[in-house]
Parts: C-alpha cells; sequence; structure tokens
C-alpha cells in the first residue's frame, strides 16, 4: 500500500468550503461518469460547483450556455442525459443536483419526518432527536 504523506502545496491545502460544492468521488467510483457526454458531463461538474448545500441552482440555461460555450440545443441534450441517468432534476428554471445514493424502493415512503433545513443548510441535531422521539412516542400508543 502506498502511503501519501507528501502535500505538494500546503499553502493551497483543501478545505471544505462553506458553499458545499465539491463533486462526490462516487461520481466515478459507481461509475457515473460513463454514460454521459462531454457536453452532459460538463454541465453537471458546472451544476456541481454552482448550487448551494441542498444541490439547487438557479442558473439559466442561456447563462449556462454561454459559461459552458454550449448552444441552447446542447444545454437541452445535456440536461435530457443528466436527467436519464439520474443525475439531476429539473424543473425550468430550476436545476437539483441528486444525490449519487443508490435508490431503495419505498425507503423515501417510510422515512420519518424532519424539521425543515434552517438557513445555511443545517438542521440542528436537537430538532432532528426531538422529531424522531416523537414520532416513536406517537408509534407506540
Amino acid at each position: 500500500m502506498i502511503k501519501n504523506t507528501l502535500i505538494l502545496c500546503p499553502e493551497r491545502l483543501r478545505h471544505v468550503p462553506r458553499q458545499f460544492s465539491w463533486i462526490d468521488h462516487r461520481l466515478v467510483r459507481n461509475r457515473h461518469i460513463q454514460g454521459p457526454s462531454p457536453s452532459a458531463l460538463s454541465l453537471y461538474l458546472f451544476l456541481c460547483t454552482v448550487s448551494d448545500a441542498r444541490g439547487m441552482s438557479y442558473y439559466s440555461d442561456g447563462a449556462a450556455g454561454a459559461l459552458l460555450r454550449l448552444e441552447a440545443g446542447k444545454i437541452r441534450e445535456a440536461r435530457g442525459e443528466l436527467m436519464q441517468a439520474g443525475l439531476i432534476a429539473y424543473r425550468r428554471p430550476f436545476y437539483q443536483v441528486l444525490s449519487l445514493e443508490p435508490e431503495t424502493p419505498g425507503v423515501l415512503a417510510s422515512a420519518p419526518a424532519v424539521p425543515p433545513i434552517r438557513e445555511g443548510g443545517m438542521r440542528a441535531v436537537g430538532d432532528v432527536l426531538r422529531s424522531l422521539l416523537a414520532q416513536k412516542e406517537e408509534g407506540g400508543r
């Protein structure tokens, strides 16, 4: 096993940014990267970069196309490929980069409700625990 302790540029060491825009390594590991065209992958990279912590992007097709140098038709094709691959959701004018978690039927339907996400994209642990305890008590009656 190779032990990598070398850091080439310590003053530029990567840290998780506040805006949370890193690419999930499962994109490669689970081979999501193998199907889409280069245009679709460039759109995906763009959306991952500009989306918020919930994966939401508010860039228009025109703005994305101009930045990526893709014509309107190519943006539509790229979006279709990404939707078909299950990587994004789209409802004009909003994009959402989706989790790369495997879809398990029934999991979402049976998942307990949790308090809404607070501004900043996080839930307080206490709020989540209180919600889960309340649901457990209701189910036990």
